[in-house]
């Protein structure tokens, strides 16, 4: 059967599975000559890892892509470019110190009679594809001295260069200027007028009232819906995105409050890169002894930084006050946090929250050294006994608190890391993401301890990307939506569509 001939690319029935996810499940796309097709749908939908197996980083396991009809299959990346492919990735894929034009043309430099780099060519063509894109930069300047907006048109003009039939784009707009969205949007337009299909993952729908022409809808990978964006309302958008059955989690009592721990007024954290920007401005909130407090945020609100802030990253970055059982303080590094009683799990828990090459014993201290030391020596009865706590309490699996932690599950290397933290008896626990990577299973125990503990009397601060865990664990959610805080809900006010609306650019403001 003959494709239409408007169609450039097709993925027909997509399958994917990672270890314990089934990543993508049947899904199809269809990309058209001179359309822009939106891939709609919540973090862990699907939208990237389908997007990389048309653009070659990942192979499906099942199904088939398609590109004029004719059914390819790709390696790498570079075979997909060289077939018309090229993916613009959120996570900017260049070289800081190569020039621009040696970044545009990289692995595809022009040579000279004599087999040499033709150093003038390159950068004569650079110029032209920069002044094309508005960009009023030399071919000749370091990448390193852009910032990431103008990097980001730099790799749009790497993707022009190869001349691209097939355009993906992954948060185009995540980290650019208003000024450099106009003229994104304008390329955008120029593209599509020479028949360019594009694809264009966002979670900004304000945008594709612009740029738009189709879209499709994804929720735990799976495909729940291709129309055409005229075809869709933003509140029929954001009820698909969020409208599955809600996975069995352990219910939570309304709870019994005491008095306030912790507070933070008009929090703000310069933006590393952006000058006068924010990754969050002005956000305040607080939590109560005894309270589960969610925040959520779509990839790039900054939720993470936000509880790296509280926790003294940051500090020379970070404007604001932090109160904590009423009184003023200065948190000006990890220690300072430590010894006002904050603990924070980080969302990378092999990088960052574990020693994987130690013990569990060695990683159940880490904490808490200080209280372990003995003329200048480890009681290690001390810290075994700890450990022995710490398996016991919180249920880990392990043959022996000598076993190294890397070769625990998930789920176990997440309870080694609350133990961690506990053993200092800390006032608030702040949590990155303390389910990802887990299984059903594991989480359901995660969920528990987190209600034991605020049971106990403790503070916890809950960072998830998970709507149903949001509203399950937590008593009370705040959103944000690009820095700032966008909503505030009690738990019966908190619905899947209230928060995702609030999360979305332009949702719902509620104080």
């Amino acid at each position: 059967m003959t494709s239409s001939p408007d169609i450039v690319l097709e993925a027909l029935d997509i399958c994917k599975s990672f270890p314990g996810v089934r990543a993508l499940d049947k899904v199809s796309l269809t990309l058209r000559k001179g359309r822009l097709t939106a891939l709609l749908g919540e973090n862990g939908a699907g939208k990237s890892t389908l997007m990389n197996i048309v653009a070659g980083v990942f192979k499906q396991d099942s199904g088939d892509v398609k590109l004029a009809g004719e059914t390819v299959s790709f390696n790498t990346p570079r075979e997909a470019r060289e077939a018309g492919i090229s993916m613009i990735f959120q996570e900017l894929n260049l070289v800081a110190n190569l020039t621009v034009a040696e970044n545009i043309y990289l692995s595809r430099e022009p040579l000279n009679k004599l087999g040499f780099i033709d150093a003038d060519k390159m950068n004569k063509d650079a110029a032209d594809l920069l002044k094309q894109l508005d960009l009023a930069v030399e071919p000749t300047t370091p990448l390193s001295q852009l910032r990431v907006g103008q990097q980001q048109i730099v790799e749009i003009a790497k993707a022009i260069s190869c001349k691209a039939k097939v355009l993906i784009m992954d948060e185009p707009t995540s980290a650019i200027t208003e000024h450099e969205i106009e003229v994104l949007f304008g390329i955008i337009n120029k593209l599509k007028q020479q028949g360019v299909a594009i694809a264009y993952i966002t979670h900004k729908l304000e945008e594709l009232v612009r740029i738009g022409d189709d879209a499709i809808v994804m929720r735990d990978g799976k495909l729940i819906s291709s129309a055409p964006l005229k075809d869709l309302t933003r509140p029929e958008i954001v009820q698909m995105m969020v409208g599955r059955e809600m996975k069995s989690i352990a219910s939570r009592q309304s709870p019994e409050l005491g008095p306030e721990v912790l507070r933070v007024e008009q929090l703000s954290l310069k933006h590393p890169q952006r000058v006068n920007d924010f990754v969050f401005k002005n956000v305040s909130f607080n939590v109560h002894s005894g309270e589960v407090l969610g925040i959520f945020g779509l990839m790039g609100a900054g939720r993470t930084e936000l509880l790296e802030s509280i926790f003294g990253l940051h500090h020379r970055q970070v404007a604001g006050q932090f109160f904590v059982n009423g009184q003023p303080v200065n948190i000006t590094s990890p220690q300072d946090a430590i010894k006002l009683g904050l603990a924070l799990a980080p969302e990378d828990r092999k990088s960052e929250g574990l020693v994987l090459g130690m013990s569990v014993q060695e990683n159940a201290s880490l904490a808490c050294l200080a209280q372990f030391g003995k003329m200048g020596f480890t009681d290690l009865d001390a810290e075994r006994q700890l450990a022995d706590d710490i398996v016991a309490r919180f249920r880990v699996k392990t043959p022996s608190v000598h076993q190294t932690i890397r070769n625990l599950s998930g789920g176990n290397q997440q309870k080694v890391i609350l133990g961690k933290w506990l053993a200092n008896k800390p006032l608030v626990l702040l949590l990155d993401e303390p389910t990802r990577g887990i299984d059903v299973n594991a989480k359901d125990e995660i969920y528990k301890l987190i209600h034991e503990l605020a049971a106990e009397g403790l503070a916890v601060i809950v960072v998830s990307s998970e709507l149903p865990e949001v509203q399950a664990l937590t008593d009370r959610v705040i959103v944000l939506c690009e820095g700032r805080k966008t909503a505030e809900f009690s738990r019966t006010e908190a619905t899947e569509e209230s928060i995702m609306s609030a999360a979305l650019p332009n949702g719902v403001e509620k104080s």
